[in-house]
């Protein structure tokens, strides 16, 4: 029997990212970082000069902390708990941009935190790879879950009929980040996000 189909995001959705990189680039590194000042290269300084961080050391350094410091990955509250409702209705696809090679680390990572559930790594808009669950789940209705505005209008262009739920769990970006133009809703707390989520979905179960 067909079902919906939930696609989340992982990192300040499923799980928080930006605070705990931001104690390892000031432990490690000695990096002070800021991503609630708007822009995430910009927001890296040398603690000891305020010299900010040349471009290309930023993603050299998001890489390592995914290769090596996941496990200080924290879980949003009410996030398991919301998947396994949403799971009694609908089947649940994990969708983060990492590299390819990141998908068993983030599959374990996700695990230890009691989530089991398919994951795909992408690179790039989400539009498209989104679009090609839907058809391979054959889902009844889809419904998309992401912090990021870029992916929201990419699920738009490439499969409009995708439900759209903005969501940022990151307390220090929330307040911050404008609501994305693309979204049909924006709540940045699982057991709020939970009943919207399952009041579009139950019906197409």
């Amino acid at each position: 029997m067909n079902r919906p189909l939930l696609v989340t995001d992982c990192d300040e959705v499923l799980l928080h990212m930006v605070s705990h990189f931001a104690e390892w680039l000031h432990e490690a590194h000695g990096i002070s970082f800021r991503p609630e000042d708007g822009d995430f290269g910009g927001s890296m300084k040398r603690a000891a000069t305020g010299e900010r961080v040349p471009s290309e050391e930023v993603w050299p350094l998001l890489h390592a902390f995914f290769r090596g410091e996941m496990h200080r990955q924290t879980l949003v509250p009410g996030a398991l708990e919301g998947l396994g409702r949403i799971g009694e209705v609908a089947n649940i696809v994990i969708l983060t941009n990492l590299q390819d090679e990141a998908h068993p680390w983030r599959v374990d990572q996700l695990a230890s935190h009691g989530i089991r559930h398919e994951v795909v790594c992408n690179q790039g808009g989400k539009g498209a790879p989104l679009l090609q669950l839907v058809e391979r789940h054959s889902a009844t209705r889809s419904l998309f879950v992401d912090d990021l505005a870029v992916h929201h209008a990419s699920v738009a262009k490439h499969s409009p009929e995708t439900i759209r739920l903005h969501m940022v769990a990151e307390p220090r970006l929330a307040g911050v980040t404008e609501t994305a133009e693309h979204a049909h809703a924006r709540i940045d707390d699982w057991p709020t996000a939970t009943g919207w989520i399952l009041d579009r979905l139950k019906d197409a179960a």
